[in-house]
């Protein structure tokens, strides 16, 4: 089993054209949302965390800020606090206040008067089970009442230890809806593309037998799981009772991944082949990426959250810098693979940037990794599809060496003496004949001498071409001394079909051929004869000896046809029971006695 690089292809494009769409969307959505409620929204920063909204509210306005633009807090323990003066709004439609960023709001929490005097909560974030959210959805959404004429509500927001960059939008339930479909189906077609992908990587891995695979796997299995826990997905739809693991799973994500990237570098560039440290350098970088997560959740400060964010921005230099130094050494896929994780390297940025409290929240910084890797997953199956086929081909024609002719590729005379028995017992055993033809390029001295050294080998490779090409695939050619090959034809043969065979053998070498030069033929002389003997083959030993004897009776036959130079073919009989074989019979006297001649001895 085996994937076409066409296909690949068709799947590289296919993602390519998602990673696209996904980003004319993101334009459009961007466009479209400029008017949202940060606007006219002033902040105050609450550094205990214990204020409540009664105090909030009767803060002296001095004390609030206005957010002219969305900016970056470092909170710590302490919360923001969000006064938001809506306008009056259709009252016919049902309105919805949502907070963007869904991967950094540990607590989100709104706060409207009610008829009573007091205020309506509804809670959100990471902290609480997203089934138990207000509005369960992958970000924080709330439910605006008494839209009509305007009011002021206030918001809570709590994060620790990332910063907090807050974004809100005003919209209406048919406008929230409306985001939702296109976030669910491109986001979930991402996600249904690198399941494929992955289930490819599987099947290469059992087909290649290639670690690399594994690394990839793993490689793109936390790509998904951070994406999934990023956007929000993962909380809605497959750990909403679990808000501890909704809270901890981006950054635990965003460490195996960057850590399984350095595996996956290691393995394809082959780094111990070339440097024992950078290869243990590498390991000890993937083992701390799997290891830092346990780190970090116990931790919860920022000191550990700057170590994250240093360690994944020195993974994108390390696995730059390792991949163009294993190509400086000669592995040319390692410069192929530097090429594959460009779109990811060019989008980690932004999410890093927006982590460390450098850029605000956007949905750039929310979508370019999403973005790169719809684009690098397939590029690097691609790649390792390529490599691991090249490896697959180099390593059989390892093994083919054992079996094979190195000049010509035929089989090797070991294969010949096994398949020349077989043949012989199954013609024993059918009734009928095969031949054997030994075949002599007789001009190979005098074209060595003329042209070369060059020129004859290219003459042996040529005849042994021809050879092959005038017989059928179930036959066999072998290239049993420097200038002789053997050619066995299986079963059922009769001396006319053998005659025509041998004449087209004679003819096919006299063709012109462009690698030789221009006056330059093949001159080919052979002998044959049918098998088996006319004799009992009594067991398996007979069989070996019957098809030795039978190569020394032609390649006796042959030497004799040397001293006629102006005869090319001689059809030998089949050999006679020697009780009944006349004394002096070609191929009898000393059959047993003479040895087979080999590439040293001619």
């Amino acid at each position: 089993m085996s994937f076409q690089p066409s296909f690949l292809h068709a799947l590289a494009r296919s993602m390519l054209l998602l990673a696209l769409a996904m980003g004319l969307l993101g334009t459009a959505r961007a466009a479209g949302n400029t008017q949202g409620a940060t606007a006219q929204t002033r902040f105050w920063i609450d550094t205990t965390g214990q204020a409540s909204v009664d105090e909030v509210t009767r803060l002296p306005a001095e004390q609030l800020q206005p957010m002219a633009q969305p900016r970056s807090f470092s909170l710590g323990d302490g919360a923001l606090w969000l006064r938001l003066d809506l306008p009056a709004l259709d009252p016919s439609q049902r309105w919805m206040l949502m907070l963007d960023g869904s991967g950094f709001t540990d607590q989100a929490s709104l706060f409207q008067p009610d008829a009573a005097g007091g205020w309506q909560a509804q809670h959100a974030g990471d902290r609480l089970p997203v089934a138990q959210w207000s509005i369960p959805d992958r970000s924080p959404v709330f439910a605006l009442h008494d839209t009509a004429a305007p009011r002021t509500v206030w918001l809570r927001l709590a994060n620790k230890p990332p910063p907090l960059s807050p974004r809100t939008y005003l919209l209406t339930a048919d406008e929230l809806q409306h985001k939702r479909s296109w976030t669910f189906l491109l986001v979930g077609g991402y996600l249904g593309f690198g399941l494929l992908v992955l289930f490819l990587g599987l099947v290469h891995a059992r087909l290649y037998r290639d670690r690399a695979f594994v690394a990839y796997v793993v490689y793109v299995t936390c790509m998904l799981g951070f994406q999934t826990a990023f956007t929000g997905l993962g909380g809605l739809f497959f750990w909403p009772q679990w808000a501890a693991w909704n809270n901890a799973a981006p950054a635990v994500f965003m460490l195996w991944l960057t850590g399984s990237g350095i595996w996956f570098v290691r393995e394809v560039c082959s780094l111990s082949r070339y440097h024992r440290g950078l290869d243990r350098l590498a390991l000890v970088w993937s083992v701390f990426g799997l290891l830092y997560p346990a780190v970090y959740l116990t931790l919860q400060s920022a000191p550990a959250l700057a170590v994250l964010n240093l360690y994944g921005l020195l993974s994108v230099l390390l696995s730059i810098g390792l991949c163009l130094w294993a190509w400086r050494q000669g592995d040319r896929y390692a410069g192929w693979l530097a090429l594959g994780f460009l779109p990811v390297h060019l989008g980690y940025p932004f999410p890093a940037l927006r982590a460390a409290g450098v850029l605000p929240d956007s949905w750039g910084a929310q979508y370019a990794v999403l973005i790169g890797s719809a684009i690098e997953i397939p590029l690097l199956l691609y790649i390792l599809h390529r490599r691991a086929k090249d490896f697959s081909e180099t390593r059989a024609r390892l093994r083919a060496l054992d079996s094979t002719d190195p000049l010509t590729g035929l089989t090797i005379v070991p294969v010949l003496n096994l398949r020349l028995r077989d043949a012989i017992r199954r013609a024993r055993r059918y009734s009928h004949h095969c031949a054997l033809l030994l075949v002599e390029l007789s001009n190979h001295a005098d074209l060595r001498l003329r042209l070369g050294q060059d020129t004859g080998d290219r003459a042996l490779v040529l005849a042994a071409a021809r050879l092959t090409r005038v017989v059928r695939d179930v036959d066999t050619v072998c290239r049993v001394t420097d200038t002789r090959f053997a050619v066995l034809v299986e079963g059922p043969q009769r001396p006319e079909h053998l005659k025509l065979l041998a004449q087209h053998i004679v003819a096919k070498g006299l063709e012109p051929a462009s690698i030789l030069p221009d006056d330059t033929t093949l001159r080919f002389r052979l002998v044959s004869t049918l098998l088996p003997a006319e004799r009992e083959i009594a067991d398996e030993e007979d069989e070996r000896v019957e098809a030795k004897r039978t190569l020394q009776r032609l390649h006796r036959a042959l030497d004799e046809l040397a001293d006629e130079p102006r005869k090319a073919v001689w059809h030998l009989p089949r050999e006679q029971p020697a009780s009944s074989a006349p004394a002096g019979a070609p191929g009898q006297e000393g059959a047993d006695e003479q040895p087979l001649p080999d590439a040293a001895s001619r």
